[in-house]
């Protein structure tokens, strides 16, 4: 099973001066990302996966510290990684719970649409691709 998540807010991109990468959370996805963890640790995850963008790490931070796991950093999720890379790291985590936080451009290649900023995808990895099982939307 696979946990995919849009990561929380961060402010507008255009407000944000330098590395686009470095952009955190904003003070409503610092919320959100705390009350994922409730939502997201009733699945059991047993791997955190995230871009290395800041408000990808921020966003599963919270979830990562409760569950006393470490928070992977991966390109393959990283903004404009494109489908396939995203579809060759979930090949590789079958059989195994996993946490993936990404980029709304990332989420509508693998779905085939957008995604709410903090919402997460149950799915599970078919031989088509992945099969959507529930959206979870983001937490208040």
């Amino acid at each position: 099973m696979l946990l995919l998540v849009r990561h929380a807010e961060a402010g507008h991109r255009g407000d944000w001066e330098g590395d686009d990468r470095l952009r955190p959370v904003d003070e409503r996805g610092s919320s959100r990302s705390e009350a994922l963890v409730a939502t997201l640790a009733r699945f059991g995850p047993e791997r955190i996966l995230s871009s290395p963008a800041v408000r990808c790490t921020q966003t599963v931070e919270p979830l990562a510290a409760a569950l006393g796991l470490p928070v992977e950093e991966t390109e393959d999720l990283a903004e404009n990684a494109g489908r396939e890379r995203a579809l060759a790291l979930a090949r590789g985590l079958q059989r195994t719970v996993a946490v993936l936080c990404t980029h709304g451009d990332v989420v509508e290649e693998l779905l085939g649409e957008e995604s709410e900023k903090g919402s997460t995808w149950v799915l599970e990895l078919g031989e088509d691709g992945l099969v959507r099982r529930e959206y979870v939307p983001p937490p208040e």
